[in-house]
């Protein structure tokens, strides 16, 4: 309600009072219509975004009663603790404070937090909607207000007890990775859930709210979505998934949002879609295969879904078995498809039959820093031969190999008469798993091993699953390396991936083991 000023000149002082105490009250009940607009209107630091319009609207449903559980699913650091653990009990709290919220999370400190958060709100901004502090509520995390509500903030295992609650949150009941895939902590966990969370509600008013990131199929949000299914499905739950990038496989897209398209971000613009787009690919770049799609995509998938244990990677490991390089060569994935990491990998095939990998220098890199990466390592580790995937770009990657050859000659870090190696095609099979199954293969047969330790290749094998829409670079090349280096393994693909196991003893050089530095030469 608007009141012009020169029409309070012409109306008496109680006429003016009742009219700005009308547009006072108007304005309050319009904060109140979600806890995203109550967030923006009393919070100058607290930026719209479209998800966390989105995450507020369901939140509202979750307050009049049509939705009473609500799972939301996003990456870390969008906003959606602060809005939905922090803004949303308090809303409640306005619209019924008479009501018993509990906040819970993975600890303690980080649930005590939320509480303090709530609590301050009430005491700075409670007033417009006569919510106050009872006298004597000291307890940061137990405390109630005069009208009868009030809220505990527990980490997720205790603290409900004789606690009536119109109002659960659980905010990010897994500490960790090692939290969520610990067997024991998860079942402590869905016990609490449904004996003494779920006792706690109340008949005439309840919802339970959820939000975490995904670490693994059985974590809380997997195990509610299994048991009480989604609402469109026929089950309880709504559900708000919103990965990081936007992926048809998770059906239609909460934001609307086609395939590629970042999700925003509280301290980036929505319209800055570059500078959004090369967020993500940082993270994705920064983080492992498995947790790029556990923490940011939402779709967690089960360490033994791997192609390759970790555990036959360590065996793979060998430093000192004398062997005899017959053909030296580098490997290049260039990159593409999607991310920004090229595969560059170096090692030779032995007189042992073996593929034994000694360089990797893959990173992010362009096309003109990956060839000369590529020549480097050639060069060092004297080359026959550079095998490029080549089922794209094969003209680019001829041409890129040939620059950046002449250009370290021309630097002189190169000599003038060395030739540059030989270029050779691989010509991988098109999808992601045909290609890497049988190196993986190849590595259960003790047909390849590792010059040293490799840890973001080896991080890179022990992560993939083959329901992943793209492999890392570090994966692509060194199935170039092995395919270029033993023609025969392209020739087919195993059924099934194989199960983690020590390699099977060949030829020459026994198991893998040792710890000294040795180049791939023959020793004495």
């Amino acid at each position: 309600m608007t009141v012009a000023v020169d029409e309070l000149e012409h109306l008496d002082d109680e006429e003016v009072y009742r009219q700005l105490e009308e547009a006072r009250r108007a304005m309050s009940a319009d904060l109140l219509r979600d806890p995203v607009t109550l967030a923006r209107g009393l919070d100058r630091r607290f930026r719209m975004r479209p998800h966390l319009k989105l995450i507020g609207d369901a939140l509202a449903e979750v307050g009049r009663g049509e939705v009473d559980r609500l799972l939301i699913l996003t990456p870390p650091q969008v906003g959606k603790s602060t809005t939905v653990a922090e803004w949303f009990p308090f809303w409640w709290l306005c619209m019924y404070p008479s009501d018993k919220v509990a906040v819970t999370s993975y600890g303690d400190d980080l649930a005590l937090r939320r509480g303090k958060r709530i609590r301050g709100y009430v005491e700075e901004f409670g007033d417009e909607w006569e919510l106050r502090m009872k006298a004597g509520s000291g307890a940061m995390q137990d405390w109630e207000v005069t009208t009868g509500g009030g809220c505990r903030s527990v980490s997720v295992g205790k603290g409900l007890t004789g606690f009536d609650v119109n109002l659960l949150i659980i905010d990010d009941p897994h500490k960790d990775r090692a939290d969520a895939e610990s067997e024991a902590s998860r079942r402590a966990l869905h016990d609490w859930y449904s004996s003494a969370a779920l006792s706690r509600l109340q008949p005439d008013r309840s919802a339970v709210v959820a939000i975490q990131t995904r670490w693994h199929p059985d974590d809380f949000a997997g195990r509610r979505i299994q048991e009480e299914g989604r609402i469109e499905d026929g089950g309880r739950w709504k559900v708000i998934h919103l990965p990081a990038v936007a992926d048809p496989k998770f059906g239609p897209d909460p934001l609307g949002r086609e395939r590629g398209e970042p999700l925003p971000h509280p301290k980036i613009p929505t319209r800055a879609v570059a500078r959004l787009k090369a967020w993500w690919a940082q993270k994705k770049a920064t983080s492992i295969v498995r947790d790029w799609h556990a923490l940011y995509q939402g779709d967690p998938q089960p360490a033994e879904g791997a192609l390759v244990s970790e555990e036959l990677l360590r065996l793979l490991r060998d430093t000192t078995t004398v062997v005899e390089p017959q053909k030296i060569a580098v490997s290049i994935d260039p990159s593409g498809g999607g991310r920004d990491v090229a595969g560059v990998i170096g090692g030779f095939l032995g007189e042992d039959g073996r593929v034994w990998i000694t360089d990797d220098v893959s990173a992010a890199m362009s096309s003109a820093e990956w060839s000369i990466a590529a020549c480097r390592l050639a060069y060092r580790t004297n080359a026959a031969i550079i095998y490029v995937e080549w089922n794209f770009g094969r003209d680019m990657c001829v041409l890129a190999i040939k620059t950046s050859w002449e250009k370290l000659q021309n630097d002189g870090e190169i000599p003038k008469g060395k030739l540059m190696p030989a270029i050779a095609p691989v010509r991988a099979k098109q999808g992601k798993l045909l290609r890497a199954e049988p190196i993986a293969q190849q590595m259960v047969q003790d047909k390849v091993r590792f010059r040293g330790v490799f840890p973001d290749m080896e991080r890179e094998w022990s992560t993939w699953q083959p329901t992943d829409p793209e492999s890392p670079g570090r994966i692509d090349a060194s199935c170039v390396l092995v395919y270029g280096l033993i023609p025969d393994a392209n020739q087919g693909a195993i059924v099934h991936a194989p199960l983690p196991q020590a390699p099977e003893p060949s030829g020459r050089g026994g198991r893998p083991g040792g710890a000294a530095s040795v180049y791939g030469r023959r020793i004495g």
